[in-house]
């Protein structure tokens, strides 16, 4: 099983960059746990150096993904600055590093090129969670917070969603892990488990189990997409 860290950059006191009505430290963390889900699916050990919004200093995170020996460690940040697009990031010239990096960039961006954005390339920076991790490391700026264009795109979920399985995929195709289909949507999932007579009221769940309802509803969600996944 390989041991994989995920990185959501920035977090707590730190809010990365703004603009837009988006706040970076928001979006590493929701792209990171939809990047999580979809590689323990595929098999995955999936460390995380924040899930929830906290402060992590740089070289903690390093830390943390050393003394786990972690296979891999995958940074995701948006990026600032006037550009638009997408660029990947690795410290060094290991190749193992480089081959992997190579595949997950390829996925990635070829859901912004789709998306009307552009490949701005695979780079390389020394940076600190890439120059003090001990295994193969990359970081990914998904996006200009600060582009009108791009921010558009971040803030749909269905675009947050291909970027996480892309990156997924990439990592999947890098370890040889089995990617999995992806999950139906809530709507399908209601409909099939009504389908087979597992629940009676469909029009019940969809309507409490929305987002910002109360966490019931979320708990209830998470239990009939995974119901529904099993059929």
């Amino acid at each position: 099983m390989k041991l994989i860290v995920l990185d959501a950059g920035h977090g707590g006191k730190d809010p990365g960059a703004v603009a837009n009505g988006l706040r970076e430290k928001d979006l590493t963390l929701v792209i990171s746990r939809k990047v999580g889900q979809l590689l323990e699916a595929a098999g995955a050990n999936i460390k995380y150096t924040r899930n929830c919004d906290i402060f992590v200093e740089l070289s903690d995170r390093a830390k943390f993904a050393n003394s786990l020996r972690a296979d891999y460690f995958l940074s995701i940040h948006i990026n600032a600055g006037g550009g638009t697009g997408f660029e990947s990031y690795t410290y060094g010239s290991d190749a193992a590093t480089a081959a992997y990096r190579n595949v997950i960039h390829q996925k990635v961006a070829a859901v912004f090129i789709a998306a009307g954005l552009p490949d701005r390339g695979q780079k390389q920076a020394n940076l600190a969670v890439l120059r003090e991790t001990n295994m193969p490391a990359v970081l990914l700026e998904l996006g200009f917070i600060d582009s009108a264009r791009d921010a558009k795109l971040l803030k749909d979920a269905s675009f947050l969603d291909k970027i996480a399985k892309a990156i997924a995929d990439g990592i999947c195709s890098a370890f040889g892990l089995t990617v999995t289909k992806p999950a139906d949507s809530f709507e399908a999932a209601v409909k099939k488990l009504h389908a087979v007579g597992i629940i009676a009221s469909p029009d019940y769940w969809l309507e409490n189990a929305k987002p910002g309802k109360e966490v019931k509803g979320e708990h209830a969600k998470m239990l009939i997409e995974n119901m529904a996944a099993h059929l």
